[in-house]
């Protein structure tokens, strides 16, 4: 493959399984050249509790900065969140992105999916990062109650961002998403790039669209579209 992946990382759990799937999944041992950056998590979470997107998009930008210098072709942040800051990254950045959303919108297309339940951050679960992307791919979506945004915001950053997983994490989420079913949901989208660590279609009481794999494996087509 040809082409040179640049990851902008936000959260080192999400951005690792983005990484390692990259690397992987390609054929016969063969995947792209890779390069990834990472800011420290507090500077994002900082910003985010502020409400300051145009921070979060200096951060991004800053990381897309050193990755063209490090030759990179291209970007894909594997953190829903952060995405919320796009529209103020894309403008100015020196590379093309894949957008998150949009290649879980065409997995859900693919797939023949109509509703989707929601699920990450608090942030993000808030936010039009998925609304705003389904409706443009003609999809409808539902999200979470607010405690359970809440909760499941603190599961992720309390515990599966700090590497901890445990049964009593999968038993909560799976509640959540059975209450999106129950709202008509015939899938659910694994908004935070550390819930596929735990959740997957053998668990979930809906399909999971695995939002830190889908992304992988767009970045990998667009690597190996790009000829030398």
């Amino acid at each position: 493959m040809a082409g040179h992946v640049g990851i902008v990382g936000c959260s080192a759990e999400g951005a690792a399984l983005c990484y390692r799937t990259t690397c992987t999944e390609g054929t016969a041992h063969r995947h792209p050249e890779v390069s990834m950056h990472t800011p420290s998590l507090h500077l994002y979470v900082e910003r985010l509790d502020a409400g300051d997107l145009q921070g979060v998009a200096d951060l991004m930008l800053a990381s897309a900065e050193k990755l063209a210098r490090a030759g990179a072709d291209f970007l894909v942040c594997p953190d829903n969140t952060i995405h919320q800051a796009f529209h103020l990254v894309e403008p100015r950045s020196p590379l093309p992105w894949l957008h998150i959303a949009d290649e879980v919108a065409r997995e859900a297309q693919r797939r023949g999916f109509r509703k989707l339940g929601i699920t990450g951050t608090h942030w993000l679960v808030a936010s039009e990062v998925y609304p705003e992307r389904l409706r443009a791919h003609g999809l409808d979506f539902a999200r979470p109650t607010e405690a359970e945004r809440l909760e499941t915001g603190r599961l992720i950053m309390d515990e599966l961002v700090c590497g901890i997983q445990s049964p009593r994490q999968v038993e909560y989420l799976a509640g959540v998403i059975a209450g999106l079913k129950a709202q008509g949901c015939d899938a659910v989208v694994l908004g935070c790039t550390e819930l596929p660590l735990i959740l997957n279609d053998g668990n979930s009481p809906l399909p999971t669209l695995d939002s830190t794999r889908l992304l992988a494996r767009a970045a990998l087509r667009r690597a190996a579209a790009i000829r030398p």
